[in-house]
């Protein structure tokens, strides 16, 4: 019976135990299958390709008719992942997930527009991922990202990055622990933003953010609304920034590195390349990245320059 049930989810994408809103996919991950539920008004353009496996693939055909598909992620299997092939834009809401996958990517997003996956409220995500020479992260993405809810994801990445992709990332809100990378714990191009959250990255063998410059992109220097924008620059607005145990740089940016408010706290004593807001040049800065008020003896950054108090 249940076997039948999987396979009309998968198969019909349109039967169900029960209805879900439009524009719905639910993955429930338990062991080594998966049950994938979609809602009717998307049954005919969302193709299940795995059946009940625990590595759920699927293939969206939707478009601005259809409007974005939101996909639920939630349980727990140490043998699974998610894959989704697309061409528009979507979300992925984390629901209380713990997906291992230990031969590639934990979540495997072939789509060039942008994705936002979302922590839920008061829910703890962990994703974890192993080694495939095709990929280049626990979470790979071949368009941009924006994290944000206001629960929390935790990701362990044994091979290559912690959070790959191949344009900008976006964080706002959510509570992000990289505790372990292989290379950079961030690796992405384009532009990294932080707006607010608490992102947390340790333990990695390079860099704990690196952004370069799209190479297939012409390059632009900072733009106000960030669209289009193909600068290689870093930005933190606001939240707490903690980086620590790294073998490259606690930042790297192809662009420039900006931090307009919030707290970083880098465990270095390297010099870290700060630029403030235009109409912040006095603003003075420890070797931490930490915005100083009444600076006493020492080395500061100011400007984007080293300045010695003696």
């Amino acid at each position: 019976m249940k076997k039948t049930f999987l396979f009309l989810i998968s198969m019909m994408a349109a039967a169900s135990m029960y209805a879900i809103d439009d524009n719905k996919v639910e993955v429930v991950f338990n062991g080594t299958t998966a049950t994938v539920t979609i809602a009717d008004n998307i049954a005919s353009c969302v193709t299940v390709e795995s059946g009940e496996s625990s590595h759920v693939i699927i293939t969206s055909k939707t478009d601005e008719s259809t409007g974005e598909v939101a996909y639920a992620l939630s349980g727990t299997t140490d043998d699974g992942s998610f894959t989704l092939n697309d061409e528009f834009k979507c979300e992925i809401d984390l629901n209380g997930l713990t997906l291992t996958n230990p031969n590639g990517p934990a979540l495997n997003i072939q789509d060039g527009k942008r994705t936002a996956i979302s922590a839920k409220k008061n829910t703890v995500n962990t994703l974890t991922n192993g080694k495939d020479k095709d990929y280049k992260g626990c979470i790979h993405c071949t368009g941009h990202l924006e994290f944000q809810g206001k629960g929390e994801l935790n990701i362990v990445s044994n091979y290559k990055h912690g959070i790959y992709s191949e344009e900008y990332v976006e964080i706002k809100n959510l509570t992000l622990n990289i505790t372990k990378a292989e290379k950079d714990g961030i690796h992405c191009q384009e532009y990294f933003l932080m707006k607010s959250g608490n992102v947390s990255i340790s333990n990695v063998g390079d860099d704990g953010i690196q952004c370069e410059l799209a190479a297939d992109k012409d390059q632009t220097a900072e733009i106000e609304d960030h669209e289009k924008e193909n600068s290689g620059n870093v930005y933190q607005l606001d939240g707490t920034l903690t980086i620590a145990s790294y073998a490259g740089k606690p930042v790297k940016a192809d662009g420039t590195i900006y931090y307009r408010g919030g707290t970083q706290n880098f465990t270095t004593t390297r010099i870290v390349s700060v630029n403030q807001n235009k109409n912040a040049n006095e603003t003075i800065y420890d070797l931490q990245g930490r915005r100083v008020t009444n600076p006493t003896r020492g080395v500061y950054i100011q400007n984007g320059r080293v300045v010695v108090i003696k």
